[in-house]
């Protein structure tokens, strides 16, 4: 995707911000627990997609991060992995996991 393509469609992910090559969210669960559980889920989905996120775990605070490494940077399937991501946090919301500093 150009520079363009993708500040256009991050415009659609507001929690997603560009980092180099990449976009990134992070997420501050409740618990450790919980944010291991979302870890879990978006496992899940990244398997069954055959694209993996880079997952940062850092006590409640879980920072996903995505890049098409064979293809050197953001990608649609960047944003579709992105998307699910965001469906898992918005059914963990219903179980209080925050965005940090909210």
């Amino acid at each position: 995707m150009t520079d363009d393509e993708i500040t256009q469609a991050l415009e659609r992910f507001p929690h997603w911000r560009r980092e180099g090559e990449s976009i990134t969210r992070a997420v501050e669960a409740p618990t450790f627990l919980d944010g291991i559980d979302l870890v879990g889920t978006v496992a899940r989905a990244a398997e069954a997609a055959n694209h993996h996120p880079d997952i940062d775990i850092r006590w409640r605070t879980v920072t996903f991060t995505l890049s098409t490494h064979s293809e050197g940077g953001v990608t649609a399937k960047d944003f579709a992995l992105a998307e699910q991501i965001d469906e898992a946090v918005n059914v963990a919301v219903a179980r209080e996991i925050d965005e940090p500093g909210e």
